[in-house]
This record gives structure tokens, C-alpha cells and sequence, in this order.
């Protein structure tokens, strides 16, 4: 991976020192001889690491763990864990927290080339931000039997009838994002 694609790395590519990107000189559509390129469930798999470190921030806080990124392209733009009981904000699901981030951080409502990586399969109410946001796709880990709306109960993201549809990745990382969840609810229950 170049300096610039490593997930969760926030420095801006223009404060690099010249030294250190050397991809700089080179014609945008080649690579040095013998580079790799990630594979994408590797990339996805990474990526979904960060989300489910939010979601462990959000159980260290009382909150449900659900943890979500945001990737521009290859930039972090926003990280957000469920805050609902400390904003007592129905609303206040990883989903919107961050949607709300990214929007913020490229200065649009519209986020393209975004991709929303999600420790649990988001509620109707996420998904159907996701619509509204025209983010192009969602990865995520756990699917939810109760409230799903991602194909497990409902399938917002693929309704014809809406303007725009995300294409979807489930089941990365899919045994750690649910293992945070129900050693939560179980803790929860023994108090």
C-alpha cells in the first residue's frame, strides 16, 4: 500500500514531504515494477477493524457497539460509534453520526465515491440515509435478524423504486462485530 492508502491514516497527501512520495513522479496509471496491489477483501477487511474499534469505544461507553467508518476514495473522513443514550438522541445510530461527519469534512451532502464500512447491517432508518446521501456502497460485518434493513428483514438499499441504490458487501469480519455485540448484551444482562 502507498503512504496515502493506508486505512485510517488522516495526513493529507500535500503534507507529506517530497521525499516521502515518490509515486509523485510517476504517470498516474502505473505502478513500480513488482508493486502489489491489496486485495479488495483485505482492504475491506481493514477497514471494517477500524469500525469495529469504534464499536468497542461505544460498549467502554454504555452503548450499543456499533461502530462505523467513512472512506473518500482512500481517506478516512469520518468515525462514529452509536451515542444515543449519552445524546438521548433516538437518532443518534454510528450510521447518521458519521454520514454526518463525512458530509461535513468534504463540505457536501452528496458523498460519492464513499464507501460506509459498518459493524452491523443497518436499521430502515440508516439505510434509508444512505439513499439520501448517494453513497455508492456499504460494507458490513453482522447481519441483524430484528431490524435489518439491508436484506435480513427489509432490503431499503435495493428497492427499485427509490432514486438511487448502494451495491452491498455483508459478512466482513461478520464473527467480531457480532462477538461485541452479544458479549455486550450478555454483560448487560448479568448486571
Amino acid at each position: 500500500m502507498t503512504h496515502e492508502e493506508t486505512p485510517g491514516d488522516e495526513t493529507p497527501r500535500s503534507a507529506l514531504p517530497r521525499d516521502e512520495a515518490p509515486h509523485d513522479k510517476m504517470p498516474r496509471n502505473e505502478l513500480p515494477r513488482g508493486a502489489l496491489l491489496p486485495d479488495a477483501a483485505d482492504v475491506d477487511e481493514a477497514r471494517m477493524a477500524l469500525a469495529l474499534k469504534a464499536a468497542v469505544d461505544a460498549a467502554e461507553s454504555g452503548e450499543v457497539p456499533v461502530g462505523a467508518v467513512i472512506f473518500h476514495r482512500n481517506r478516512l473522513v469520518a468515525r462514529a460509534h452509536n451515542q444515543r443514550e449519552t445524546l438521548q438522541d433516538p437518532t443518534a445510530h454510528a450510521e447518521i453520526l458519521a454520514i454526518t461527519q463525512a458530509a461535513a469534512a468534504l463540505g457536501s451532502w452528496r458523498l460519492d465515491d464513499c464507501t460506509m464500512y459498518v459493524t452491523l447491517e443497518p436499521c430502515a432508518m440508516c439505510a434509508g440515509a444512505l439513499v439520501l446521501s448517494r453513497m455508492p456502497r456499504l460494507v458490513f460485518g453482522a447481519r441483524d435478524p430484528k431490524a435489518g434493513a439491508c436484506g435480513s428483514v427489509l432490503d431499503v438499499l435495493s428497492c427499485e423504486q427509490l432514486n438511487h441504490s448502494v451495491e452491498v458487501t455483508s459478512g466482513v469480519l461478520s464473527e467480531p462485530c457480532g462477538l461485541v455485540l452479544r458479549e455486550f448484551f450478555q454483560e448487560r444482562r448479568r448486571k
